[in-house]
């Protein structure tokens, strides 16, 4: 069997669990959605790992934590949502190291420009759900400084150097950050069914384009 060939097999099933788990959302079959979405992140690694030459330890490490959220979330309770933001957390913290590697020197005058629309955007979206937030504020607000953190660097990059690659990860970062704060709206301001599709469906584009921009990174 050839690379090519396990690349795709293994794309292929990626995408058969985020359907499954897409669908689950909107048929509220949480029977498939339990088997459906831990596939999400085991897959995509597996996709990663066949198409990578030279994987990225922290990378995958990342991606763990990512999948240990995704579980974490699947239980209602306070404390499992708490657990899993801060699996999230630590997802998002490796994300942000592995972008500032690839990031030039002395990049002080972008460093404030690419932070400022994503500073305005948390600002924005605290504005709405501070009210609802009590015990809660400070985890959502070292979360959201996180994220924001990790769409900054993303953007500074992608700004530093206008590649493929970069663009990926750039629109991935901005993707998590839309389903994160999805996930804050539904949570703390004005609960939607609608929100649970949006919030799976581009949580699994910003993992998977993320996933394609590490590839390349991986065999750079």
């Amino acid at each position: 069997m050839t690379k090519q060939t396990k690349i795709t097999i293994a794309t292929a099933f990626f995408f058969m669990a985020a359907i499954a788990d897409v669908y689950a959302i909107i048929s509220g079959n949480e029977t498939l959605e339990t088997y459906a979405k831990p596939m999400l992140l085991t897959l995509l690694a597996v996709v990663y790992l066949v198409s990578a030459n030279k994987p990225i330890f922290w990378y995958v490490l990342g991606m763990f934590f990512c999948f240990v959220g995704d579980v974490l979330l699947m239980f209602k309770g306070a404390n499992f949502f708490m657990y899993g933001l801060g699996a999230f957390l630590l997802g998002h913290m490796v994300y942000i190291k592995i972008t500032v590697r690839f990031l030039p020197k002395d990049l002080t005058v972008k460093m404030i420009t690419s932070a400022l629309p994503f500073v305005i955007f948390f600002g924005a979206l605290m504005y709405l759900i501070y009210p609802n937030l009590n015990e809660m504020l400070i985890p959502v607000v070292v979360y959201g400084v996180t994220i924001a953190t990790f769409g900054s660097v993303a953007f500074l990059n992608y700004r530093s150097e206008k590649s493929t690659e970069n663009l990926w990860l750039f629109v991935g970062a901005i993707l998590f950050i839309l389903s994160d704060s999805l996930i804050a709206l539904n949570k703390f301001y004005e609960p939607n069914d609608l929100y649970g599709v949006t919030i799976m469906i581009t949580y699994i584009l910003a993992q998977f384009l993320i996933c394609k921009a590490m590839v390349v990174k991986s065999n750079g």
